[in-house]
């Protein structure tokens, strides 16, 4: 009988010490991958009129898309954190915004990826698919997942990361309908404007949080432009209020 829960008893201590050792082991390996990767997505400024046939080295900031930039880049160095990286599409809109903030982040090298220019995700309604080519549908899609992968995943070690990647809308978009794990063909169900922030944690588990959408606190209203708003008036505002300065 005493043999018998002297057994017991030292079966009990082991099980403790291996299940103590095991759960240590368990919290030691979480620690060492902590960190938070946090990606601030910033759509370019407004940019020259938007037609068909105008080649993208034509299709640069207007003045208001440069105003917008340099608010956007105060808004990110009033922030007050390190970031790690700036990587821009190379479209020439895109490349324009992320030097103005680049000038507030010196330290910071300008990385460019042919992987998040703009393109058109498909769309669930054929009208208006119908005047889009299905091919270029495709590719924009193979881009976008092959970015999203890339990008969008945990820190490395156990520092937390801040990485800017200055894109398009609807590249945004459609990151956006990845992070929330809703289908992709919602992107365009969205607007967002140009200049602002949106902003996804990953976490250490690979999971994802979306902090903020479309964020343009640090543009006033009257120098707001996005997708579907009359925006074109705004820009004549400010050139017109440009002329009456120089004046």
């Amino acid at each position: 009988m005493h043999n018998n829960i002297t057994r017991i008893f030292v079966f009990i201590i082991l099980f403790l010490a291996i299940f103590s050792l095991t759960n240590s082991a368990q919290i030691r390996a979480q620690q060492k991958s902590n960190g938070v990767r946090t990606i601030f997505l910033i759509r370019h400024g407004d940019y020259a009129s938007q037609k068909d046939d105008m080649l993208d080295a034509e299709m640069v900031l207007t003045p208001l898309g440069i105003a917008q930039a340099r608010m956007v880049a105060e808004r990110l160095k009033s922030m007050n954190i390190k970031f790690n990286s700036l990587i821009s599409s190379t479209m020439t809109r895109a490349i324009q915004t992320a030097e103005v903030i680049n000038n507030e982040f010196p330290e910071l090298k300008l990385e460019k990826s042919d992987r998040i220019r703009e393109c058109s995700p498909p769309l669930r309604e054929k009208d208006f698919m119908a005047g889009i080519d299905t091919t270029n549908s495709e590719e924009c899609v193979q881009n976008l997942e092959w970015a999203f992968q890339k990008y969008f995943i945990s820190s490395p070690n156990n520092q937390d990361r801040n990485d800017i990647i200055v894109c398009h809308g609807n590249v945004i978009r459609y990151f956006v309908t990845k992070v929330l794990k809703v289908d992709t063909m919602a992107w365009v169900l969205m607007s967002i404007s140009n200049c602002s922030l949106t902003i996804v944690r990953v976490l250490s588990d690979g999971s994802m949080k979306l902090d903020a959408f479309s964020d343009y606190g640090h543009i006033p209203e009257n120098m707001r432009t996005f997708t579907g708003g009359n925006n074109r008036p705004k820009e004549l505002l400010i050139d017109t209020l440009r002329n009456k300065t120089n004046k």
